[in-house]
């Protein structure tokens, strides 16, 4: 009876050893990222109490005053100026109470001037094309056919005056986005489009479940569970 507790050990140190050296693990998010997902899901949830306390956590994970300010204000073209402004309101808050507490927060770079002389239209057609993956072509469909000067707004403001500004890259954009489409709820295909999108920058499956495990934690079970249905479309339809 002696030797099963020997047999179980080399059974283990067996199994251990035949695990491949160089197999990758899921890169899980940072915890700059980390902040920038519970700062949007917060701001579209309107949540100012645990905004408050988010925001200050991202100036203690890397993230610069400019960068918060800078989803907060990307977060408008989602949720709304009140939730932005609201958001807005709130780091000022907690820029001046770590101000007073001795707390020296990096302002971090502003945006770069954009040069190109190219129009605003076309700039923001390429940027969400690059997004997507896909070329726009043909005549346009749904929502920008049967409206469109929302196609204009997107292309020429969401698309070039918001995302063409280098003080987040598309892939944060992207992470900010997906956050407050959960956290607002009711706008699945809007959901599943950034989701492609996000993966489209690199954000893996592992990362976005991360996400929807911040969003659980942040916003609610139900939020999380209706972007988890989501997400196995968005997956479903990326094979």
């Amino acid at each position: 009876m002696k030797r099963l507790p020997f047999l179980a050990a080399v059974a283990a140190l067996s199994l251990l050893f035949s695990i491949p050296m160089n197999a990758q693990q899921p890169e899980p998010l940072t915890k700059r990222q980390q902040a920038l997902v519970t700062i949007s899901a917060l701001t579209a949830k309107g949540d100012l109490p645990q905004l408050h306390q988010a925001l200050g956590q991202g100036l203690d994970n890397d993230l610069t005053i400019n960068e918060e300010k800078e989803v907060l204000a990307q977060l408008y073209a989602y949720c709304g100026f009140p939730r932005s402004l609201q958001g807005i309101n709130t780091l000022m808050k907690v820029v001046e109470e770590r101000k007073a507490q001795g707390k020296h927060d990096v302002l971090g770079k502003e945006a770069s001037p954009i040069t190109s002389t190219e129009p605003k239209y076309e700039r923001g057609k390429q940027n969400l094309e690059k997004l997507t993956g896909k070329p726009e072509t043909g005549p346009k469909t749904g929502a920008n056919a049967f409206s469109p000067e929302i196609d204009v707004f997107l292309k020429e403001h969401l698309f070039a005056d918001i995302f063409e500004r280098d003080v987040l890259s598309f892939q944060e954009r992207e992470l900010a986005t997906i956050a407050a489409l959960v956290s607002l709820g009711g706008v699945e295909p809007m959901l599943q489009a950034h989701l492609g999108m996000g993966m489209n920058t690199g954000l893996t499956e592992a990362q976005l479940r991360q996400v929807l495990t911040l969003e659980e934690k942040s916003i609610g079970k139900k939020e999380a569970d209706a972007g988890r249905a989501v997400l196995t479309k968005a997956l479903e339809a990326k094979k």
